[in-house]
C-alpha cells in the first residue's frame, strides 16, 4: 500500500481575518453638497448641522465669511463656501459646524447627503496644474461620483 502525504498547516501559520482587516484604513465623511460638486469632511471634525439659522452679517470682513451664530451661547463666524470657490450665493443652505483645533467654524453649504467610509489608500492628490488649495484629495464613491476632500483648517486663509 504506497504511504500518503497529508501536509498540515499549524494554526499560528494561518493569516487572520482580524489581522488582514486591521490593514485597512477607513476614515468616515460626512459628504455635502456646493454648486453641484460633493464635497467631503472629516465626520471627526463635524459638530453639528443647522438649518434655518439667522446670520448676522458682519462688516469688513473677507467676502466669504457670510458673518457670524450664536449657537447656545458660542460665537461662531460662518464661511460661504461657493463664495470661498468664487461661485454665486444659493437661497437654500444649512450650516456645518465643524471643529479645527480649539476652534469652531461654520461652513454654509447647498445641502448634506451622508455619511461613508472611504479607504485612506483610495484618496488621491489633486492634480498639481489645479489651484485650488482648498482640496486635499479626491476618490470615487461606488455609485460613480467624484469626492472632493475639502480641508477645512484652510477655509479661513486668503
Amino acid at each position: 500500500m504506497p504511504e500518503e502525504k497529508v501536509l498540515f498547516a499549524r494554526e499560528d501559520d494561518m493569516p487572520v481575518a482580524e489581522d488582514i482587516s486591521n490593514e485597512i484604513q477607513t476614515t468616515k465623511y460626512l459628504i455635502c453638497i456646493s454648486d453641484g460638486l460633493l464635497y467631503g469632511i472629516d465626520a471627526e471634525q463635524v459638530e453639528t448641522i443647522i438649518t434655518d439659522h439667522s446670520i448676522t452679517r458682519l462688516p469688513r470682513v473677507p467676502h466669504y465669511v457670510r458673518g457670524i451664530i450664536n449657537l447656545r451661547g458660542q460665537i461662531i463666524p460662518v464661511i460661504d463656501i461657493r463664495r470661498r470657490l468664487g461661485k454665486p450665493e444659493a437661497e437654500e443652505n444649512c450650516i456645518l459646524v465643524v471643529n479645527i483645533g480649539n476652534d469652531s467654524m461654520g461652513i454654509l453649504v447647498d445641502g448634506v447627503d451622508k455619511m461613508v467610509d472611504i479607504v485612506a489608500d483610495s484618496i488621491l492628490p489633486m492634480p498639481t496644474q489645479n489651484p485650488q488649495k482648498l482640496i486635499s484629495g479626491m476618490c470615487s464613491l461606488p455609485e460613480g461620483k467624484t469626492l472632493l476632500i475639502l480641508d477645512c483648517g484652510l477655509l479661513m486663509h486668503e
